[in-house]
């Protein structure tokens, strides 16, 4: 028997990704697939909202990056864009 927890979460993949409705056990795999797609549908240049708070899901999010090898590089996003709040990442 399948709970409500067994189904996969259906996210829309567009340049921006915001986290906050993301269960913190699950945001390195879903930040895993999120570049995978991303870059199947030929994005280049992306923001991964993560939230300022006390950083988890922020060096979630970077230890993330840093292993990916699509990856080009990443850096806090501008203030005006969540600062580092958010992390914009360039792919490959």
């Amino acid at each position: 028997m399948q709970t409500e927890d067994d189904e996969p979460i259906r996210i829309p993949i567009t340049d921006v990704f915001d986290l906050h409705t993301i269960p913190p056990r699950d945001v390195r795999a879903v930040v895993e697939e999120y570049l995978i797609e991303a870059r199947r549908m030929g994005f280049r240049a992306l923001r991964i909202i993560h939230g300022r708070g006390i950083g988890a899901q922020r060096e979630v999010v970077r230890s993330v990056l840093s292993r990916t090898s699509f990856v080009a590089e990443f850096r806090d996003a501008p203030a005006e864009a969540g600062g580092w709040g958010a992390t914009i990442v360039t792919l490959r």
